[in-house]
């Protein structure tokens, strides 16, 4: 299939003759052995989602879940609260440097593989020390770290921006099917031994690992972000829907943990956590099938809006009639709405920011969703909630994303500035205090001291006042004697 013309989606701009050549050359060279870059990329994606499917299921019958809910929410609090760090400290400073190496995302995989494999072996050996809790949180970081990667990697394998939402839709199909088909096997393999699921688990990583040295040795993005790239991801069309994702990835991510401790007080807890996790990836497998389809029929906000409404509608609909059919329910539809969302917010992207390099860009938006998903996991922790209020919290904050979206939609196309975000505000707010805080030396130099001065006024008025002293009285002075010249200075001999 032969490549468009125009700029490359991976923007590889310092490649040799523009960016669509290194692409050819990758693709050319890939085929020769069988495999595309991307059927390659979707080798690897396949093997990951089975492995974290194993993982869960081995987990199932671990002292992750037969702790007691009192006992593990410190724990996992802990362990929740250290793997913010990952997306919130260290990708925003290496992500610039990996993308401009060459495979360096290739890279990133394969160290992540490699730490899979390392912490399946080591569960294996703690399933019942506390040792596991911490390894458990390992994984879940590397398995965040490795959807930022495989966000910036999709790019570069696919010829063409049409091709990108439609690539990763079946991504998200490919690892909803692997991972209910993975499930199987381990879950035969828990009835056997607790040990036994991870096993498979680790040989799962093991062959990603092997697959991903095959992955194509692109470069996400050779030069850092012009002054015009900048622009269009800051533009009101991105930043709205970047908001408004970030709140339904929120959500997932409440849902998640909320569901997890509200399930494990109902009879066969463990159980039922299962099914509702096994409910998400239908979810997401359902939205990434609509997903291409309902964008060739409805504009890409639109999609956006849908998925917000089905958490919303879905969530208050649950809250209403609390039981566990309606949470595993809301989780489906919250998952599917991320789906769709997520689709939908990657076609804005590409229309808006046409001169972006979409893997680098992708990356750090897949980032600051995975940090909003950890962050708002740390809600029910902190928090013990009831199930109908932790129902109406999504379903709130699902219905606040989506009036907040279509309001600056509406001003947008009237032509009415946006009111300010609560971020720009604070960021505002703390440069103010910031440079008053730098005047405020200068100040002090140039004026007296003023609270010191203030107390010496004080201190001067609470004095009492001087004693009064006598008028002295003075005699009247004698007159003059008279004097013996005349008028014209020399002496009057007439007088005597």
């Amino acid at each position: 299939m032969a490549v468009p013309a125009g700029r490359p989606v991976s923007g590889r701009r310092g490649a040799p003759g523009g960016g669509t050549p290194g692409v050819r050359r990758s693709q050319t060279r890939i085929t020769a052995r069988g495999l595309t870059p991307y059927q390659r990329l979707a080798r690897v994606h396949a093997l990951m989602a089975a492995g974290d499917s194993v993982m869960a299921v081995a987990l199932a019958g671990s002292l992750f879940f037969d702790i007691s809910p009192d006992a593990a929410r410190p724990k996992v609090l802990l362990f929740l609260a250290i793997s913010v760090a990952p997306f919130a400290v260290v990708a925003p400073l290496i992500g610039p440097a990996i993308d401009r190496m060459a495979g360096g995302r290739r890279l990133v995989v394969q160290i992540i593989a490699a730490g899979r494999f390392v912490i399946a072996l080591l569960m294996m050996a703690n399933l019942d020390s506390l040792l596991l809790f911490p390894l458990a949180f390992a994984a879940l970081v590397l398995q965040k770290t490795y959807t930022v990667s495989k966000s910036a990697l999709v790019p570069t394998v696919v010829h063409s921006q049409v091709e990108l939402v439609e690539a990763n839709s079946k991504l998200g199909i490919i690892s909803g099917v692997v991972g209910l088909i993975a499930a199987i096997p381990a879950g035969i393999l828990h009835f056997i031994g607790a040990p036994a699921p991870l096993l498979l688990d680790a040989l799962f990583f093991l062959a990603a690992l092997v697959a991903a040295t095959q992955l194509p040795r692109e470069v996400v993005a050779s030069k850092r972000a012009e002054r015009a790239e900048k622009q269009e991801l800051r533009s009101t069309a991105v930043v709205l829907a970047a908001s408004a994702m970030g709140l339904l990835r929120a959500s997932v991510g409440f849902l998640f943990f909320h569901l997890a401790f509200w399930l494990r007080d109902q009879k066969a807890g463990t159980a039922l956590f299962g099914i509702g996790v096994a409910s998400a990836a239908v979810g997401t497998m359902i939205g990434n099938s609509i997903g291409p389809r309902l964008r060739r029929a409805v504009r890409e906000e639109l999609m956006l809006i849908v998925g917000l409404a089905i958490s919303a509608v879905v969530g208050v609909a649950a809250a209403l009639a609390a039981s566990v059919v309606t949470a595993i329910l809301l989780m489906t539809a919250v998952n599917l709405g991320a789906a769709l969302g997520r689709l939908g917010f990657d076609a804005i992207v590409q229309r808006s920011a046409p001169d972006a390099n979409q893997g680098r860009a992708f990356a750090q938006f897949e980032t600051k969703f995975q940090l909003a998903w950890v962050s708002a996991g740390l809600v029910p922790l902190l928090i013990p909630i009831p199930g109908w209020l932790g129902f109406a919290i999504v379903g709130g904050l699902a219905a606040f994303a989506m009036a907040t979206y279509l309001v600056s939609m509406r001003r947008v196309r009237l032509g009415r500035p946006l009111p300010e975000p609560l971020t720009t505000r604070a960021r505002r707010m703390a440069a103010e205090r910031r440079a008053a805080q730098r005047a405020a030396p200068r100040r002090e130099s140039a004026a007296p001291d003023a609270p010191r001065a203030a107390e010496a006024r004080r201190w001067i008025e609470d004095l009492p006042p001087p004693p009064k002293e006598p008028p002295v009285r003075r005699s009247p002075l004698p007159p003059p004697p008279p004097t013996n010249r005349s008028g014209d200075g020399r002496p009057d001999l007439t007088r005597g």
